[in-house]
């Protein structure tokens, strides 16, 4: 390999190591080198669910007890059946006290349900002398299960039939403790909750709030024993105000608060009972459905790894070296094939796509990682799964935008790009028949086509016009008689109901050209092209090996109006970026005008497909499939009108993306991997070229999940308040008693993992950010004019979208003519012709809006997330923009004065 390559991939690892370790650089943190005196213990395993009656076994319930048993001296329950009463005897085998907990719920768990918890909750006792408290209930006055005075009965019932040998008492949060000073008489010990998180104190702040809670405590109820039966930080889960959920947070905190336990002497027992409890052990997954932080508080994450040490430095991921490793593996096979064959690009591109490709390939191992080791039952894991698929192909659009940028910038030289010899006539050479087919047309706007073929310094060619199906013999008479006028050259045909559309009446004009015609043209009848165009795009037919040759569409009509030079722009961006870099494959897109072919070429493919909408696309790609080559020429040498209205805009693009679904289905075999018809670069840019609008079919669906699960974050957290005030229960009793109905509408919609959200958004700023630099340095407009391109590029994401699920499931859809020299909409059409876009634009902005309000600008995943939503509204927002651009031209157009370079420029 070369040494340019290699430095260009030393390079790139070792930026790839920075960027790992930047993101997780080691925090300080003191260590903690002891046991914890409690955790709380509950052994559900990923796929298991106490709402779903799934619970863990006695074996299971063993492997993670000799977990925990390297940690802690002691562990607490929640529950006094369902296998959980065998824990007392496990936790003995490892020398381990015990506070079972009964898990008491006003009998709403089913009939004399409270009874049999508190049955097993007394004969545990009596059975386990490592059992050291018993614990009625769980914070019942904060969910409002249960009052003080039937909690204080049944802590009396459990306290008589022990005999006062073992404290009883019940735990909650401060509030239910300082409100209800008969639980707290009732009570042997006041157990209290203490979630900073919760209260949204940032973790820097969160040990001194626990401390000052428990003061207030102490100094309302002196004399009575307080332990903490709950201290504990998230790993993962939304922002709580300035409360961040992350490991780093959750080992910092726990570390911290270890430390000063300790400084403080409340890891001292009182009655052999522990002075606090860290929640909890394990994640637990099946909890997503009824807290948005509830599955990632444990020390250890769902499938039994450590979430962090407890000395040393603090790192977010600790294997990111591995994971760095795994990321340079993967990207490794792809970038050395890169480096190894593209001799042609400078040492710029030699680590400019490298390193997009390590980008790319680390945020797959850090999304995996993510999803992987995330505290989500296996139903929510398999729905990321496919969503990590999604990415790929996101990614798989990244690197294609990075390839062109690469080829278009980098390249030290071009093999096939061709430059036609202008400004000298050419009087003998090739048969030439120009086609020119019309429907409906202005005969104005065709009869200054005519002139301008009539003007070309070719001396062999002729020229048919073939107007199909206009019914008005207004429009067409004058221009058969135009044609009449410009000589024998000229032959026009006027077709009454024929079929094919365009395709039927280019047909029609193959089998009526001149015997000895050797090349087929064909440019649209608004089109005006130079004298020098036969002349200086023929000879490149003098190869045989050649069967088409392609200049690009250009326009001339835009000056002086906003919307037409946003659009000519747009355009603009794909025959002067685009189709140069096919161009090198042989792998050009025909685009109808402005084509050349040999004819030999055109009848062999069977003339035009009059089956598909695109007929001038589906036949170049037939073309390339029996061997044929194309050449591609950027410079102009015909300028057309661009559509007038954004409908009409609208409607040419649905055409081409429908059409490209047609071709897709018809041809799929040949664009499959190990084809022998088509050139790996042939199928590479045409399923390249076409899967950015397959994305657009896939926006409309992403926006759509947006607004349903904004909707559900915004709206179940409503039902489920409105539920326990006519229920008078929480949601989890809710969720078991009501079955079904509830389930439906009680499942938590909670934010999207990160690792979806962040790459969305870097995704869209890399798009943005390369669209302008590629512009800047291949398109010659001014930095508005770029702005203007990108805008009307987007505007266009809504329909193609559409054209692609309808191209997808249907298959019938007729040709729709692009309609020129129509008159400027009406104000109210700015509203008509975005009509759709502006539904979607204001479902999302609210949306948008709806959960900042909601989660507050403090929270970090809501940023995130409405930040991603309104990425989604750009596209329909860009569509508006667009359409009164063209609605309000006396508004937006600039004065006509104002110099302006042609797109051919």
């Amino acid at each position: 390999m070369r040494l340019k390559a290699i430095a260009a991939l030393i390079i790139v690892i070792a930026v790839n190591f920075a960027a790992w370790y930047a993101l997780n650089r080691p925090v300080a943190q003191r260590s903690w080198d002891g046991m914890i005196p409690s955790v709380s213990f509950n052994p559900y395993q990923p796929d298991q669910d106490p709402l779903a009656k799934k619970y863990p076994s006695i074996d299971q319930i063993d492997r993670d007890m000799s977990l925990v048993a390297n940690i802690t001296d002691g562990v607490r329950t929640y529950d006094a059946l369902n296998g959980f009463e065998k824990i007392p005897a496990i936790a003995q085998k490892y020398h381990l006290t015990v506070m079972a907990g009964a898990a008491v719920d006003n009998n709403r768990g089913g009939p004399n349900h409270d009874d049999l918890e508190l049955a097993s909750l007394i004969d545990i006792a009596k059975r386990h002398k490592n059992v050291t408290a018993l614990i009625v209930g769980n914070e019942q006055i904060l969910t409002n299960q249960m009052t003080s005075d039937q909690l204080v009965a049944m802590m009396k019932k459990v306290r008589d039939a022990t005999k006062h040998r073992i404290p009883v008492f019940t735990c909650d949060n401060s509030t239910a403790w300082i409100n209800h000073p008969d639980l707290v008489a009732g009570s042997d010990f006041i157990c209290v909750h203490i979630l900073p998180y919760h209260d949204s104190i940032p973790v820097d702040q969160a040990i001194d709030q626990i401390f000052k809670v428990r003061k207030v405590l102490a100094d309302k109820y002196p004399g009575k024993p307080i332990i903490l039966g709950e201290v504990g930080w998230p790993s993962e889960g939304p922002w709580q105000g300035g409360a961040e959920p992350s490991r780093v947070n959750q080992a910092a905190f726990v570390r911290a608060f270890l430390n000063r336990a300790q400084e403080e002497h409340l890891d001292e027992t009182i009655q052999g009972i522990p002075g606090y409890n860290i929640i909890e052990a394990f994640d637990q997954p099946w909890k997503h459905q009824i807290e948005s932080t509830g599955e990632s508080w444990g020390l250890f994450d769902a499938q039994r790894n450590p979430k962090f040490a407890m000395s040393g430095s603090l790192i977010e991921i600790r294997n990111w070296k591995e994971l760095c490793g795994y990321a340079s593996l993967i990207a490794l096979p792809i970038m050395g094939w890169f480096l190894w064959r593209r001799r042609d690009i400078n040492l710029f591109g030699l680590v400019f796509f490298p390193l997009l490709i390590q980008a790319t390939a680390s945020l797959l191992v850090w999304t995996w990682f993510q999803v992987n080791h995330g505290p989500y039952d296996p139903g929510i894991r398999a729905v990321w799964y496919v969503m990590v698929s999604m990415q790929v192909v996101l990614f798989g659009v990244i690197l294609s935008d990075g390839l062109e940028i690469t080829e278009l910038l980098f390249r030290s030289h071009w093999r096939r790009l061709i430059q036609p010899k202008r400004g000298a006539a050419m009087p003998d050479g090739p048969k030439v028949s120009i086609h020119v087919p019309c429907y409906n047309e202005p005969p104005h706007m065709v009869v200054e086509t005519l002139d301008a073929l009539a003007r070309l310094n070719y001396g062999n060619f002729e020229v048919l016009v073939i107007d199909n199906n206009t019914k008005d013999p207004a429009v067409w008479k004058p221009i058969e008689a135009h044609c009449a006028t410009l000589g024998s050259r000229f032959r026009f045909f006027h077709l009454d109901n024929w079929p094919g559309f365009k395709a039927g009446a280019l047909n029609f004009a193959l089998r009526n050209s001149a015997p000895d015609t050797e090349v087929v043209a064909v440019i649209d009848s608004d089109y005006t092209v130079d004298p020098d165009w036969l002349a200086a795009m023929v000879p490149h037919f003098n190869n045989p090996k050649v069967g088409l040759v392609q200049s690009p569409q250009d326009y001339r009509d835009w000056r002086g109006d906003l919307f037409k030079t946003m659009c000519n722009w747009e355009y603009a961006g794909f025959f002067n970026i685009g189709m140069i870099t096919r161009n090198e494959r042989n792998a050009i897109i025909q685009h109808g005008t402005m084509t050349m072919m040999r004819r030999a070429a055109l009848e062999g493919a069977g003339g035009w497909p009059e089956w598909c909408i695109t007929e001038d696309a589906d036949l170049g790609l037939t073309m390339f499939e029996q061997g044929w080559e194309a050449l591609y020429a950027p410079d102009s040498f015909g300028k057309g009108l661009i559509p007038d209205s954004f409908s009409a805009y609208k409607t040419q693009r649905h055409r081409w993306a429908y059409g490209a679904v047609q071709i897709m289905k018809h041809h799929w075999r040949n664009l499959l991997p190990g084809s022998k018809v088509l050139t790996p670069g042939q199928r590479y840019h045409f399923i390249a070229g076409w899967v950015p609008w397959f994305a657009d079919a896939a926006h409309m669906l992403f926006s759509f999940a947006s607004i349903v699960w904004s909707i559900g974050m915004l709206t179940v957290p409503a039902m489920i308040w409105l539920g326990t005030r006519l229920w008078g229960q929480d949601y989890l009793i809710a969720h078991q008693h009501y079955g079904a109905v509830q389930r439906v509408i009680g499942e938590t919609f909670g934010f999207p993992p990160m690792a979806f959200m962040i790459p969305t958004i870097l995704a869209f700023t890399f798009k943005l950010i390369a669209g302008f630099w590629v512009y800047t340095v291949r398109i010659k407009c001014s930095p508005l004019q770029k702005v203007g391109a990108a805008v009307a590029g987007m505007a266009l994401t809504h329909t193609v979208g559409r054209a692609i699920w309808q191209g997808i499931f249907t298959s019938g859809r007729p040709f729709v003519r692009t309609p020129k020299c129509a008159d400027q909409p009406a104000v109210m059409q700015g509203f008509i012709m975005a009509r759709d876009e502006i539904i979607w634009l204001v479902a999302l902005v609210a949306v948008a809006i709806g959960v900042l309000w909601h989660f507050t600008l403090q929270n970090e995943q809501a940023l995130i997330w409405s930040t991603a939503v309104l990425v989604q509204a750009l596209p329909f927002a860009a569509a508006v923009i667009t359409s009164f651009c063209n609605a309000l031209p006396v508004l937006f157009s600039r004065p006509h004065g104002e110099p302006a370079t042609s797109a051919a420029e």
